[in-house]
């Protein structure tokens, strides 16, 4: 796959990322054509937030092109990333059923175009459409098992199976359903989403390149060999944690 390919399918259009998500083919008629009328566009320039840390969520989200990251942190600087959110992906559904301000922010890495549809909207589909309301279930289950494991793989896991763990989780079927196996991240970006610095990151990078489980390209990496990465980023019994002093 050349690089201008994988560029155009890293990016959809509005009614391409909806036909491809799990929730919206299961809605009524009606339904569909709601969110067709409310849902819009917005694009984020790299480095501005889609959403503050304190703020009322009004929207839910979903990735039509770009990489954000998703991070919490102090008034002194201090910061934890809990996640990327890459093409496809659609996210924010937590704070809009708490019906509280974020704990968290999302900031562009890069160039990103989002959809954002109405709260009144979700809303609505989460009352009137049974699919919704199982849909969401399943999206908020699989987000917290999948931050359930960061933690673990953060207590457990050398910066190689943290690497892994990040690359594993861009192409998370769920959460990242329009994910291809070249993903469209540079290995900064992919730095940011780990918390680490880029030399680490690049060193794990490395050792994953001799070991032919990913290709490093212009402005993007190609996994080779997902089963063997996916084994790299899980916790086993044989990895303990550093005895308590």
């Amino acid at each position: 796959m050349t690089t201008k390919t994988a560029q155009r399918a890293s990016a959809f259009s509005m009614p391409q990322l909806l036909a491809k998500s799990a929730w919206y083919p299961q809605l009524d008629e009606a339904a569909r054509q709601q969110v067709l009328s409310d849902a819009f566009e917005r694009t984020v320039v790299a480095g501005d937030a889609l959403i503050r840390h304190g703020e009322t969520p009004l929207w839910w989200f979903g990735v039509l092109e770009g990489v954000l990251k998703w991070s919490t942190g102090t008034p002194d600087g201090r910061s934890v990333t809990l996640g990327g959110l890459s093409v496809g992906s659609w996210f924010g559904e937590g704070s809009l059923l708490r019906g509280r301000p974020m704990q968290a922010e999302v900031v562009a890495l890069r160039f990103s175009r989002v959809v954002m549809l109405p709260k009144d909207t979700f809303d609505w589909l989460h009352a009137t459409q049974p699919a919704f309301g199982r849909f969401l279930l399943s999206q908020i289950n699989e987000r917290l098992h999948w931050f359930m494991g960061d933690f673990a793989a953060h207590r457990l896991l050398g910066v190689e199976a943290q690497v892994a763990r990040a690359l594993v989780g861009l192409l998370h079927p769920w959460l990242h359903p329009g994910a291809e196996h070249h993903l469209q991240i540079s290995q900064e970006e992919l730095a940011n989403l780990v918390g680490l610095s880029r030399q680490r990151c690049n060193q794990a990078l490395s050792q994953f390149k001799a070991a032919s489980l990913v290709r490093i390209e212009y402005g993007g990496i190609t996994i080779l060999e997902l089963a063997r990465l996916n084994e790299l980023a899980q916790p086993t019994f044989t990895e303990q944690a550093a005895p308590v002093r």
